[in-house]
């Protein structure tokens, strides 16, 4: 379990005149609130490491952080390294499902992965042996490969792209894919996912273990800014005519209890936002009804968690009173 991140005086304390806006939520925060919360986050957060099994994702510079507030009232607030480009990785996996709940329904969606939190890594075997072959859930690695089994195309290419052109149409990003990114993942072979796409085709929820496999990598590597993570978020965090309202909670119920692994149950007792974290340390966080926050720094914590976006999203919730905020 994550050790409890402390914070720091809060951006909205009494001292400061605006402190009344904190009951707005989201529409109170400045982008000079999000510069100084920066600062606060670089002098808290230290010993983060980088990822060694993703090649590529090693030599990110640890001191790189930006974040995007998109806002449903209100234009979105940045700060920091905005212009920095990185891959989804596992923050591509809400989306995943979001897309095959639209596509498919509920009922042939889990029918083929569970909605239970895992207090396993994200990459565990052993849970997913332990649970006969079905995957906890579809935010740990054996889901999301179950699921990529579901995604439309021949191949992970064209599976992939498929994704890439839904998402960025309904929500306006501009996503693309990381071929260098796609190359440094395919560089060491990673045996654990193989077995876990082995076993799951083993007991009949995978077709093709090789294109699941290959899909998996091939949308973990769709890569964008902070701002093209944040208009992805509003998908789960505002109505939309193009997403089915009960789709969206379910996503955003399952990130409530299962988005940062091991960490998922502190974090939704301490801040209570649905969050989702990915290797390369991308964080996305949906504030209901109010907006999305989109972080990334790339120094993890030793759960896998980018240390920044925990602190930042923490922070803000605390500060703008956002755990409160009823479900849409």
């Amino acid at each position: 379990m994550a050790e409890k991140i402390e914070t720091s005086h809060p951006i909205s304390d009494r001292d400061n005149p605006n402190h009344h806006q904190s009951s707005l939520g989201l529409s109170a925060l400045t982008s000079d609130q999000l510069n100084t919360l920066i600062a606060q986050a670089k002098v808290k957060c230290q010993g983060g490491q980088l990822p060694t099994y993703i090649p590529l994702l090693a030599q990110a510079n640890p001191g790189w952080v930006a974040i995007q507030v998109q806002r449903i009232k209100g234009e979105g607030v940045a700060a920091g390294d905005i212009r920095c480009s990185f891959p989804l990785m596992s923050v591509i996996k809400p989306f995943v499902l979001l897309f095959l709940l639209e596509q498919l329904g509920t009922e042939a969606v889990f029918s083929q992965v569970g909605m239970e939190p895992s207090d396993q890594p994200f990459n565990s075997l052993a849970q997913l042996q332990a649970d006969r072959g079905k995957p906890r859930n579809p935010m740990i690695n054996s889901g999301a490969i179950a699921l990529a089994g579901r995604l439309p195309g021949k191949d992970g290419a064209s599976r992939c792209e498929s994704l890439r052109q839904w998402l960025n149409q309904r929500s306006h990003s501009q996503l693309v894919l990381d071929e260098a990114m796609l190359q440094s993942v395919r560089s060491l072979p990673n045996e654990r996912n193989q077995a876990i796409a082995n076993l799951l085709a083993t007991v009949g929820y995978l077709d093709c273990p090789e294109i699941a496999l290959d899909t998996y990598n091939h949308v973990c590597c769709l890569s964008g800014t902070v701002t093209d993570l944040a208009n992805l978020g509003m998908l789960l965090g505002q109505d939309s005519s193009m997403i089915s309202p009960q789709h969206r909670r379910t996503v955003n119920d399952i990130l409530i209890t299962c988005g940062l692994y091991q960490a998922s149950s502190r974090f939704a007792t301490e801040v209570g936002l649905p969050t989702k974290s990915g290797v390369s340390g991308a964080m996305l966080s949906i504030v209901p009804s109010q907006g999305a926050i989109a972080c990334y720094s790339p120094a993890l914590d030793e759960t896998g968690n980018s240390q920044v976006g925990l602190f930042i999203v923490q922070q803000l919730a605390q500060d703008f009173n956002l755990s409160s905020t009823p479900h849409p």
